[in-house]
């Protein structure tokens, strides 16, 4: 049951990232990988709330807890996207954008995953 929500939930990341990224182009440009960017600090604020907050929850099932961290942060978050982007970025020359988008991409997602724990352990009761 476990590896079935882990699949489910992950296709629902998956699913996720590609209508966020979709959206960050349609608002916000092409000028970086914005796309990319908000699912890292998203899906690090929610790695970071549910790890808090669901460890003390006795609503949540564990196999659903295993299938929103594993599976749907895992599908929407995009590392590997981060490291290409930022590598085609270096290639094109610009050494700027590259820098911003490692430097904002590591340290905001650290900011997001320390902010979701804050707030999961609020809600903890």
């Amino acid at each position: 049951m476990q590896i079935l929500l882990i699949g489910i939930f992950g296709g629902l990341g998956c699913i996720s990232r590609y209508l966020v990224t979709g959206w960050s182009f349609e608002f916000l440009g092409r000028f970086m990988p914005y796309g990319t960017l908000l699912v890292n600090t998203g899906g690090s604020f929610l790695l970071g709330f549910l790890n808090a907050f669901s460890l003390h929850a006795s609503f949540l099932p564990a196999s659903v807890r295993l299938g929103l961290m594993v599976g749907f942060t895992g599908g929407f978050t995009t590392f590997s996207t981060f490291s290409y982007e930022t590598l085609k970025l270096i290639e094109e020359g610009n050494l700027v954008q590259a820098g911003a988008n490692i430097f904002l991409n590591i340290v905001l997602c650290l900011i997001f995953v320390a902010t979701g724990m804050l707030l999961g352990r609020q809600f903890q009761g």
